[in-house]
């Protein structure tokens, strides 16, 4: 039987002309003919990093495709990711981005749909694609689209809404990776009050999670920053954190109250907390930190944020990590259901719709794990495997 998961269908490395930068995409799948997996922006990002990302796009995909379901009018897509090894910070980054979206603007156009990742913002990658002479990030998908203007007004209209001063675009992702927690807890017969949470990672993925489990009713003792950990036993104020925060999630420290301290960067991980929330970058959570860690639940809201030997190890311990895979997939998902019609311009239709696909989602993978004896990312690889085949059947699996 030939493997579910064979190797890329391209992956290739451009160098810009102008600063030497380095640049990579992976298309890992194709479903009918388009994928889909966002762009990210840091210094040290490799190629071998950016085909994992692309492999887990692959599986978020099929995670969140349901056979039996004949009313969704979401199509499940390929994996793809493409990153930039530069600061986001650096002067130049702009321009680099700005021409590494014109070098793959043939791929853009007709395989390869993209959007916000890591030190990147989706207001920063649609003007830069602009320049680049793309008509969207996402204009790849636009064929299978039933009727393509009114789902471009659709996820225009979506990406105009706020809450609470905040982007919906901003938060889906992180109420999916809270419903992701509050599932694990719910399942296990823990209380939400009382339960201690500690965030590395302030912007768009972290804060939005700190938002949703403090209204939750859980307490968040830790958040870290590029700036350290800022840390208060008794609770830290989200929302007047959230309001000083900077563009790339840095808090302003004036903002602090008393009682809130600043503490080492990696202070987060050592915290006494049940749940450790990774939300900034990959690779946090290495064979060395991981004896640090004294949470009962490690949720990966970041992309692939713990070594998987570390993970290994933590398993050892009875630390349970909920996957990437599942735990922050409900940003992409999000813009599928909006652009296919599943669900309106609308922020409580989208969180609800969020809600109960994650909740089924984690469900889904923790009864896996259970019953196959294994983690909970095994699990949710087996359940991709699973479903793969059904999509190739259903749509066509290009490779």
């Amino acid at each position: 039987m030939t493997s579910p998961f064979p190797p890329p269908l391209i992956s290739l490395t451009w160098t810009d002309h102008v600063t030497g930068t380095e640049g990579h995409l992976v298309v890992d799948r194709l479903v009918r003919g388009v994928s889909s997996g966002g762009l990210r922006m840091r210094k040290g990002c490799t190629l071998a990093e950016v085909a994992g990302l692309a492999r887990g796009m692959t599986m978020k995909e099929a995670l969140h495709f349901d056979a039996g379901d004949t009313q969704s009018r979401y199509v499940p897509l390929g994996g793809a990711k493409g990153g930039i090894d530069c600061d986001p910070r650096d002067p130049a980054a702009y321009g680099v981005l700005v021409r590494f979206l014109r070098a793959m603007r043939p791929y853009v156009e007709s395989a390869w749909t993209t959007g916000e990742d890591l030190g990147l913002s989706q207001d920063l990658v649609d003007r830069a694609a602009a320049e680049a002479g793309l008509v969207s990030t996402v204009q790849a998908v636009f064929p299978l689209l039933d009727d393509e203007a009114e789902a471009r007004r659709r996820l225009a209209d979506a990406f105009a809404v706020t809450v609470d001063g905040i982007g919906l675009d901003g938060l889906v992702g992180g109420c999916g990776v809270a419903e992701s927690v509050l599932t694990a807890l719910d399942r296990a017969g823990v209380a939400h009050a009382g339960t201690r949470v500690s965030l590395q990672g302030f912007g768009t993925m972290g804060g939005a999670t700190a938002r949703f489990l403090s209204r939750a009713g859980l307490t968040v003792v830790a958040v870290a920053d590029v700036k350290g950990t800022i840390a208060d036993p008794a609770g830290l104020d989200i929302e007047t954190l959230l309001a000083a925060r900077d563009t790339h999630g840095a808090v302003d420290r004036g903002a602090l109250r008393q009682g809130e301290r600043e503490l080492p960067a990696e202070a987060w991980l050592a915290t006494d907390a049940e749940v450790l929330v990774p939300a900034a970058v990959s690779y946090s959570v290495d064979t060395t930190n991981q004896a640090s860690v004294r949470a009962r639940w490690v949720v990966e809201a970041a992309n692939m944020p713990v070594l998987p030997e570390a993970e290994a190890l933590l398993a050892a311990r009875g630390i349970t990590v909920l996957p990437d895979v599942v735990v922050n997939s409900g940003t992409n998902a999000w813009w599928w259901w909006t652009l296919f019609g599943d669900i309106g311009a609308d922020a409580e239709q989208a969180f609800e719709h969020t809600r109960r696909s994650m909740r089924a989602l984690v469900g889904h993978v923790l009864d896996r794990a259970a019953s196959d004896r294994c983690t909970p990312r095994a699990a949710a690889h087996a359940l991709a495997a699973d479903r793969l085949p059904v999509m190739e059947e259903r749509f066509g699996w290009y490779r």
